[in-house]
């Protein structure tokens, strides 16, 4: 528990949940490739970029980067959240 403790306590943490992330993204679109199945290559990028940008703002607020770098990390998140949802709208 002491490493996930420091992991959490330093704000290190994001850096491994992108890293996971950057994992599950590359498998699944190599899947993608392979299979033709799965979900497809933007909507995956789109739903990603909204969640990465969530954990940069969260690592900015965990940093003090300040806050004009977290308000662009939440404006990215919310432009990567509308293009998903624009994608997903059913007319």
């Amino acid at each position: 528990m002491a490493l996930l403790d420091s992991l959490i306590a330093s704000g290190r943490i994001i850096e491994v949940m992108g890293l996971f992330v950057a994992i599950e993204v590359l498998l699944l679109l190599v899947y993608w490739q392979k299979r033709g199945r799965g979900v497809p290559p933007r909507a995956l990028l789109l739903n990603i970029g909204a969640g990465g940008s969530l954990m940069l703002a969260l690592r900015a607020v965990l940093y003090e980067s300040g806050t004009v770098w977290v308000a662009f990390w939440l404006l990215a998140s919310l432009v990567f959240h509308v293009a998903d949802l624009a994608q997903r709208w059913r007319r």
